[in-house]
């Protein structure tokens, strides 16, 4: 017993330092990958900031009249705005498509062979897509907002620790939902028409058109607690610009935990579930 012993600990503890290795390693790689298309992330930033300057006049004219909207304040609504551009395409609400093809070209077989699952292999390639994000596509929007429109700056200690793990929460969850979407590949072989109801609920229900808080006030709570969508992108902005107290924020980043876990233990029940019907078909 005392040599079972003695072997069993430094392998677990091994299979553990490999596992953040090999994850920190495909984190790299999809860093790495995207950082490749550097034409395309100048053409994205383009076009944010000049949707940004739009949104953004275009809520102004609303707090204008009267003042104060749902407790934005014009420094709040111009935060938002141009936060919110730069962390589009860090949360990444919509294209990506990846997986789909893979399922619809049989190429996901060969992922299913490799030590690591699916659902891991491309959350990291995910994590590292958005690390690139916040690099070549989130800081130009933040940048030029100032220049040209009075901001909020936060001015609690607590909104240093809770945005970043807000926005990690975020992506996190929203590559989940996207997973899902894209695995309905495994039964639907086409799916565009979910890409399609995903895109138009995505964008309406997490606050990137509006703050949801312009809604009444029992629908958008209505909504923080039995969707996933205000945690993907309402969330992160509402803990910078402070419209809450410092625990309504931490609660609201709460829930943003609930759902994240939830969503990824849903990955890996349709990934399983998806993995044996294609034994069943012989695939």
């Amino acid at each position: 017993m005392g040599s079972v012993t003695a072997t069993v600990g430094p392998a677990r503890h091994s299979n553990v330092i490999l596992w953040f290795r090999t994850f920190g390693a495909i984190v790299g790689s999809g860093f790495r990958r995207y950082s490749t298309y550097r034409q395309a992330a100048v053409a994205g930033v383009v076009t944010n900031t000049v949707f940004g300057f739009l949104r953004c006049y275009l809520l102004l004219a609303v707090a204008r009249q009267a003042g104060s909207v749902a407790g934005y304040d014009p420094a709040r609504l111009a935060t938002y705005v141009w936060m919110g551009q730069g962390l589009l395409t860090v949360v990444l609400l919509w294209g990506w498509t990846e997986l789909a093809d893979r399922i619809r070209t049989g190429d996901v077989v060969s992922d299913l062979l490799r030590p690591v699952d699916p659902v891991t292999s491309h959350l990291a390639a995910d994590l590292g897509r958005a690390g690139y994000a916040v690099l070549a596509r989130m800081l130009p929007p933040v940048l030029v907002g100032p220049l040209f429109f009075e901001v909020y700056l936060p001015t609690r200690w607590s909104t240093a620790l809770l945005f970043p793990l807000s926005v990690l929460l975020a992506v996190v969850a929203c590559f989940g939902c996207r997973y899902l979407v894209n695995a309905t590949a495994y039964w639907l072989h086409d799916v565009r028409g979910a890409m399609i109801l995903w895109t138009l609920s995505s964008g309406l229900l997490a606050g990137l058109y509006f703050p949801l808080r312009f809604l009444p006030a029992g629908l958008h709570q209505t909504l923080w607690i039995v969707t996933p969508f205000p945690s993907l992108f309402q969330t992160p902005l509402d803990v910078l610009v402070e419209v809450d107290p410092p625990p309504v924020s931490l609660a609201l980043v709460g829930i943003q935990v609930v759902w994240t876990v939830l969503i990824l233990a849903s990955c890996r029940l349709v990934q399983r579930r998806a993995e044996l019907r294609l034994v069943v078909q012989g695939g």
